[in-house]
């Protein structure tokens, strides 16, 4: 328990900062998520939309160190691999 005034207000940060990387976190998998939804619909174009708009916001995450750079480019590589497939 936080015995400092100090202290008290740390652990008011943390929580907060905790709730809002964990919110957004799972804005990040809602993305992803609809990026494979519509590959696994085989929905080109759709999938290039959604795709579109999740690459900024992996990238917005990734920049602030809430996800690692390379796990932000893994995902990005995966989707776009995929999507091109369903092209060809």
């Amino acid at each position: 328990m936080a015995n400092s005034a100090q202290a008290r207000k740390r652990a008011k940060q943390a929580e907060a900062r905790r709730k809002h990387n964990a919110s957004a976190r799972s804005m990040v998998r809602t993305y992803i998520k609809k990026v494979i939804s519509a590959i696994e619909s085989k929905d080109y174009d759709q999938a290039t939309t959604a795709y579109n708009s999740a690459v900024p916001v992996i990238d917005r995450l990734a920049d602030k160190g809430l996800i690692h750079a390379n796990k932000a480019a893994r995902h990005k590589s995966r989707m776009n691999s995929a999507i091109k497939a369903l092209k060809a």
